[in-house]
């Protein structure tokens, strides 16, 4: 089996086998067979899911970084190594970013004698639901390390193509969660209560205004609301009506400017209408903020192993991979894989050709990386 053929296998066998953040038991034991039966040193960090594994010898420590955990999504995509778990899917490309670095680890031990420090390849658990990160570092992963690296497939560039940005890259994640608290009534006599879901849907479209007419239209913001439930039947006005949504921003102040804002609406509206309106906001990853020299460091190593490389438009989404990068420098980089469909979509497809580039490319970089 060729080197290619292997990440192809590895990458389907995992695709086979998605598992949610926190229950990736078998996507563990998988990954730590493959990489002690390719000589990898694992390194003895007290994790229930995840794994870290060590190449190389001396004091300067590189770190490379995937993600292991899937989505709560039933698969469409009619491949045949389709989702064997009933409504789990890597619907995000996380056996991609697995099969990636095992390539990459697999092809750092073969240097392993000419390396100038060592590497450590991390396999996060729990990117998805933003807390993965977080526990590899309170087990240790990142003492000794001067830099990391990581990456994500990017559908909407090709195979072959490779994209980065100094500074900030991925956004800051916010949820909230609205509730509206009216007076119920007979749908037939709507005078006798407080309309909850009147309430909910004005809230809905003044929440439109606050991306549009009250930031600088400079800065990047995204204010969605995600979610709307109420009532349970036809002819009575409900009490209360739930909304759900997320904050997407890069800047910090930005970011506390429209939570203030999204308060302040609505307990105007609550106010106005003399009903109860509570917002509830959940705070996700930081932006993540790529280092300078680093995120032109691994641009310059792509140029010189054959990617078409870009300068990388701000990414709205959240990526876990900041909690390192607030902790130790480094660099996210964005790979083409050429999907019909995006992220998180049950029909998502990346193409398989890429993940032979990308393992070369990750273990050129942080042998490059260790000569700095």
């Amino acid at each position: 089996m060729s080197f290619a053929e292997q990440l192809i296998d590895w990458r389907r066998e995992l695709h086979q086998h998605p598992e949610l953040s926190l229950e990736e038991f078998e996507t563990t034991r998988r990954v730590r067979q493959w990489l002690e039966a390719a000589g990898l040193r694992l390194l003895p960090y007290d994790l229930p899911t995840g794994v870290v594994a060590e190449v190389g010898a001396g004091e300067k420590i590189i770190a490379l970084r995937a993600d292991i955990d899937a989505l709560p999504i039933a698969e469409t995509s009619g491949v045949p190594f389709s989702s064997l778990n009933p409504g789990v899917m890597h619907a995000c490309g996380h056996d991609v970013h697995t099969s990636v670095m095992l390539g990459a680890a697999l092809l750092l031990k073969q240097n392993e004698q000419t390396l100038a420090g060592k590497v450590r390849i991390l396999f996060q658990p729990a990117e998805e639901n933003f807390g993965g990160a977080k526990r590899l570092i309170k087990a240790g992963a990142l003492e000794g390390v001067s830099a990391i690296f990581g990456m994500h497939n990017e559908p909407g560039l090709a195979v072959g193509e490779f994209a980065t940005r100094g500074g900030a890259f991925y956004a800051n994640v916010d949820r909230f969660a609205i509730q509206v608290n009216g007076k119920g009534a007979h749908a037939a006599r709507p005078h006798e209560g407080n309309d909850a879901i009147l309430l909910a849907s004005q809230l809905v479209n003044a929440l439109q205004s606050v991306a549009s007419r009250n930031v600088n239209t400079l800065d990047s913001v995204v204010l969605s609301v995600t979610r709307i439930a109420g009532g349970n039947t036809w002819n009575v006005l409900p009490e209360n009506v739930e909304l759900e949504g997320t904050l997407r921003t890069h800047k910090r102040a930005v970011r506390q400017q429209v939570k203030n804002r999204v308060n302040e609406i609505a307990a105007g509206l609550g106010q106005a209408f003399g009903a109860e309106i509570a917002v509830t906001w959940f705070d996700g990853p930081q932006a993540l903020v790529n280092d300078e020299k680093w995120a032109a460091f691994a641009r310059d190593v792509a140029d010189w192993h054959g990617y078409r490389t870009h300068h990388a438009d701000l990414h709205m989404g959240g990526e876990d991979f900041a909690v390192y990068l607030q902790h130790i420098p480094g660099a996210f980089v964005s790979i083409g894989s050429a999907s019909q469909y995006g992220l998180h979509h049950p029909a998502f497809n990346p193409d398989e050709a890429l993940l032979e580039g990308a393992a070369r490319y990750f273990a050129l970089l942080a042998e490059k990386a260790l000569l700095q």
